[in-house]
């Protein structure tokens, strides 16, 4: 490698190291550095829960952990948050930036391995820094514990382990959380209570419990103060500018920051997935291979969400099964994604591993749907036609004008549509052409790369509108899990079962399985209707709250 090559990767690095650690942090591993990440966590959370009130108590906090000395103004959290993003990417740089004569004098295997060793070095910081941050500095780049770009497979590794392993808040926060919600102590709200998380992510976690009629579920238990912490993210509006104009230079940062803030702020409300996750379990009911758990209303306010408990396996374990196993996983994971879109007119964007649950035969549990986005006829049209004249009817004029009417394309560009043609082919490679296709990490890197690529002429020309942001992790996320599990599929036939202008026969043995559920499945699910379909989950709330105070 040139000399010229190691300049551009430790100039580089700092950048590097920012969007890695914001990206693979929806889950982390323990903090390294002072008191242990689960005190750290508690004492944020205990303080973005206090009072504001001049002189209010002080939160206690373990020996190691940091003073808790009263509520922070949303100022003083949103400068020690972005505080703590700038560190990890000064720390980053300092490294890469120590090591550059090293760089620059070893040679052959040694420098890679040297490379290796910073990468991994950078990867358990920034492990260990976001992990126990959480909010939306972690939400803003999810991708990169799971899009394979050329990372070693240690760093790989490291970063995956932010997917299902978050430090957990105590038993007795959660308890807290639990009676401030439904009224009681969780040992008398439920048969059965386990303190000890099952999974913990970026604004909650996970618990086992026993329903007092007898049935299984899982409870997410919402993080005190994470509201706070994430307001503070979101009012850091200089932060979340600098991260997106590295990731989308020629985007409209100020819409992408509010789609960010509509989408995340509406993730913390449980009652909004609630909502969601119901009409993805009713619309899928049946499905042969798919299921999305049942919401417990009566057992569901704004920070608590309990649902059936589903079993399965971790992404992980899914790895070391057979191929035609992963296989058959991954065209159950292609086809929700692409029914949900064109059929369901929703979108769950949040497409990483931890929100899969594996068993054999292709049975996939989707979970989480606090990210889901709904789409009008309207916004689903441009779409519709994008991949008819681009993939069916060939016509690549067409195909342009359709860019142009969704806004991807600015009208008029000067540039020759053989060129824009051949720079957006490479997102619907898998379907252009009939046959069987092998999904690989090479593919969904280069198409991320393709994504980011702003040297390209047409970045210039092109955007991403605010109503189709979230779209963008079927390209970032759904095939970069594909690609993991290297699958192989009849890809163009999957998708012609699902195009609504084609609407094709079986392709495969679980599209014939599919079709006892097609002829069952409503027409079009009914959406989540604001206040309407939320008072369900408020029903249960009211009906709960006098059954534990004595009244019902």
């Amino acid at each position: 490698m040139s000399r010229a090559e190691d300049d551009a990767l430790v100039a580089d690095a700092p950048v590097d190291d920012v969007l890695a650690g914001a990206a693979s942090a929806d889950e982390a591993a323990p903090a390294k550095s002072g008191a242990p990440a689960e005190t750290q966590l508690e004492a944020a959370q205990l303080e973005a829960a206090q009072p504001a009130e001049s002189g209010a108590p002080s939160a206690p906090s373990a020996p190691g952990a940091p003073a808790v000395t009263g509520k922070r103004t949303p100022a003083r959290l949103r400068l020690s948050r972005g505080l703590a993003a700038v560190g990890l990417a000064a720390r980053g740089g300092a490294r890469y930036a120590t090591n550059a004569p090293r760089l620059f004098v070893t040679a052959g295997e040694q420098r890679q391995q040297l490379r290796n060793d910073l990468a991994l070095r950078t990867a358990e910081d920034v492990a260990a820094t976001l992990g126990t941050m959480k909010g939306v500095l972690m939400k803003i780049g999810q991708m990169a514990s799971y899009v394979d770009d050329g990372l070693a497979p240690p760093v790989r590794r490291t970063l995956s382990r932010l997917q299902d392993s978050v430090p957990p808040m105590s038993a007795e926060l959660a308890a807290g959380v639990i009676e401030d919600e439904l009224g009681a102590p969780p040992d008398e709200v439920f048969a059965t209570w386990d303190p000890e998380p099952i999974a913990a992510a970026s604004i909650g976690q996970v618990h086992r419990a026993i329903t007092r009629d007898g049935r299984a579920v899982a409870v997410k238990v919402q993080y005190p103060g994470i509201a706070t912490t994430i307001a503070a993210d979101l009012g850091n509006v200089a932060l979340l500018r600098s991260l997106l104009r590295v990731a989308a230079p020629n985007q409209d940062v100020n819409a992408l920051i509010e789609e960010l803030r509509e989408r995340i702020t509406e993730e913390l409300d449980y009652r909004r997935e609630a909502a969601s996750q119901r009409m993805f379990a009713d619309y899928f009911d049946g499905h042969p291979t798919i299921h999305v758990p049942r919401v417990v209303d009566e057992l569901s306010t704004a920070r608590v969400f309990t649902s059936e408990l589903a079993t399965g396996v971790r992404f992980a374990e899914l790895l070391s099964w057979p191929q035609e196993e992963k296989d058959l996983t991954a065209e159950t994971i292609y086809r929700f994604t692409f029914r949900s879109l064109y059929e369901a007119q929703a979108f769950n964007g949040d497409p990483h591993p931890g929100n899969y649950l594996f068993n054999r035969g292709g049975r996939v549990t989707f979970l989480d749907f606090g990210l889901v986005k709904y789409f009008t006829a309207e916004e689903l049209t441009p779409l519709v036609h994008m991949v008819r004249y681009l993939c069916v009817d060939e016509n690549p004029e067409a195909f342009r004008r359709a860019m142009e009417d969704a806004d991807f394309l600015a009208p008029g560009a000067p540039l020759p549509t053989e060129q824009i043609v051949e720079h957006m082919a490479l997102f619907y490679d898998t379907v252009r052409t009939p046959g069987t296709r092998t999904m690989t990490p090479g593919y969904a890197s280069a198409v991320a790369r393709r994504y980011f690529d702003f040297r390209n002429p047409l970045a210039a020309y092109a955007r991403i509108p605010r109503s189709y942001v979230i779209l963008q992790r079927i390209n970032l996320g759904v095939f970069a899990l594909l690609g993991d599990l290297r699958a192989t599929g009849n890809w163009r036939g999957i998708a012609e079962e699902i195009w609504p202008f084609v609407k094709a026969p079986p392709s495969t043995p679980m599209g014939e399985a599919e079709v006892g559920w097609l002829g069952r499945r409503p027409e079009r699910p009914r959406r989540p209707g604001g206040s309407a379909e939320l008072s369900r989950t408020e029903r249960g709330a009211s009906v709960r709250t006098r059954r534990w105070s004595g009244t019902a």
